[in-house]
């Protein structure tokens, strides 16, 4: 009996593992399968700031991931959220401010020194191909060494930028289409927004951008719009702490942005399901962290869902 008992005990325990195994082979497919957005940077301005972390989202598809705009700390923020950077397929940038592009060239290397053995597409307003080329340059001694000591594929081999040169597809694979739009942004030219169309969802990213046409119309019916928001009060406490008197600075920040209520207005006009706002100015002042001041405009126009949008939030 015994005999029989310890026999049937065991095939219960192989059977116990094989259903985890199968359990948790599910929860991986899963976890790698459909669309994901997290929100790794959601602070506006280029100033240090300890509250956010610089603009950067990531775009997650079937396991693949894009990255919009490259802000300082990106990578660290990647790591935060769990995301590989071994699975960088595409960099995508939406203006040369440096809070969207400062750690460009950091995340390809340090993506590249994680492991990354795979083809990397960016992209972004002139002159991006020049930046890349120019900081292969600045770090050629480090990249040098890597190779040879440690044998690895050779970065340069694996990145392919491109200037985005007007509206249209810029990029296309199994995964998405990315549809590039113009959009306005004072003096910083060309500035672009990015439609992303999966196989299960659609999401618009207004990059940095004064009320724009082109953004509702490219945004029409999207599942996702994530804009910017500017809240207009904030604009002379935020110039007052960086530089008292910069009326040039405060001109800048009002003219080149979107407030509260017309983001409001951008996405009643496009009819998009979801609004997730993003690129906060001001961003750390006490007086501004209550969501529903965020909210409270956007809602004389917008009666869809709004979310507050924070670092490494993952977006439903």
């Amino acid at each position: 009996m015994n005999s029989i008992f310890k026999q049937n005990q065991t095939w219960l325990i192989l059977i116990a593992l094989l259903s985890f195994g199968l359990i948790s082979s599910q929860i991986k497919a899963e976890e790698n399968s459909g669309t994901r957005l997290v929100l790794l940077g959601t602070a506006g301005g280029p100033s240090i700031k300890k509250a956010r972390a610089q603009p950067a989202n990531a775009v997650i598809v079937n396991g693949s991931v894009y990255i919009v705009d490259a802000g300082n700390g990106v990578a660290r923020q990647m790591a935060l959220a769990g995301i590989s950077a071994k699975k960088l397929r595409a960099v995508f940038i939406t203006h040369n401010h440096t809070d969207h592009n400062a750690d460009y060239g950091t995340l390809l290397l340090r993506a590249w020194l994680s492991g990354l053995k795979t083809p990397v597409d960016t992209f972004g307003p002139p002159p991006l191909k020049k930046m890349t080329n120019a900081y292969m340059e600045y770090m050629d001694w480090e990249i040098k060494l890597r190779i040879r000591d440690e044998n690895r594929v050779p970065l340069q081999s694996l990145v392919r930028a491109n200037n985005i040169e007007g509206d249209g597809v810029i990029y296309k694979d199994e995964n998405i289409t990315v549809t590039a739009f113009e959009v306005p942004h004072g003096a910083a030219k060309p500035s672009y927004g990015f439609r992303f169309d999966t196989p299960d969802r659609s999401i618009v990213f207004s990059g940095d951008t004064a009320r724009s046409d082109n953004l509702i119309k490219t945004a029409k019916g999207a599942d996702v719009l994530v804009h910017e928001v500017v809240s207009i009060h904030g604009v002379e406490a935020i110039v007052n702490r960086i530089d008292p008197g910069n009326d040039a600075l405060k001109r800048h920040i009002i003219e080149a942005h979107t407030p509260t209520e017309e983001v409001g207005e951008v996405a009643a006009a496009a009819g998009v399901k979801k609004l997730v706002l993003n690129h906060f100015v001001p961003t750390g002042l006490p007086a501004f962290d209550n969501p529903e001041l965020w909210i409270k405009g956007i809602r004389k126009h917008y009666q869809g869902e709004v979310v507050v949008g924070k670092d490494l939030l993952e977006i439903d």
